[in-house]
């Protein structure tokens, strides 16, 4: 069974009852998925040529991550000190929604946080006062999907889980019985 199963049969009318809720549609919800990574630093420092490199690299492996094509996101204004430009892409980001979402989170309580080195678990101050979740991973090779040799660029990822919860314990709740291992 997989997650989205797993959460309509189950984890729903489990919300509901210890909740207090009377209607399915007021249990909190996993609304979108938002991956993100920069690579500002990385491409600063390079040519033009490396820059576009190091570009298709980071776009290729995140859309392997992913299962879609990645955003790329533009500086908006200059600052001198950074060496950064108006309009230079110093990013990517892809937003997941309904069955991919579910998929990358499957794979992600299963398979890539318990393969990340150090992984203690992910800490309740990591939920948000409007209960959303955002973690970050170091390097994106912890994902089976990259293959670590043919990756040219190791860079890390941020990920921000969405919910409809109002509230941080019930966003707590959502993810505990979801499987996200939180301290």
């Amino acid at each position: 069974m997989n997650l989205k199963e797993r959460y309509q049969k189950e984890i729903v009318p489990a919300m509901m009852e210890k909740l207090a809720y009377d209607n399915r549609m007021a249990v909190p919800r996993i609304t979108k998925v938002v991956v993100n990574t920069g690579f500002g630093r990385q491409a600063v420092a390079a040519t033009s040529e490396e820059q576009k490199k190091i570009q298709e690299s980071i776009v290729s492996d995140l859309s392997l991550i992913c299962g879609q094509r990645p955003v790329l996101t533009r500086a908006k204004k200059a600052i001198a000190s950074f060496k950064l430009r108006q309009g230079m892409v110093v990013g990517a980001k892809v937003t997941l929604r309904g069955g991919r979402m579910y998929d990358f989170l499957e794979r992600l309580i299963k398979l890539v946080l318990p393969r990340t080195r150090d992984f203690q678990g992910i800490t309740a101050t990591s939920i948000d006062k409007d209960g959303n979740l955002t973690l970050a991973l170091k390097e994106h090779i912890a994902f089976p999907e990259v293959s670590p040799e043919k990756s040219r660029v190791n860079f890390g990822l941020e990920i921000t889980v969405a919910t409809s919860a109002r509230v941080r314990e019930n966003a707590e709740n959502l993810f505990s019985a979801i499987g996200f291992p939180i301290r």
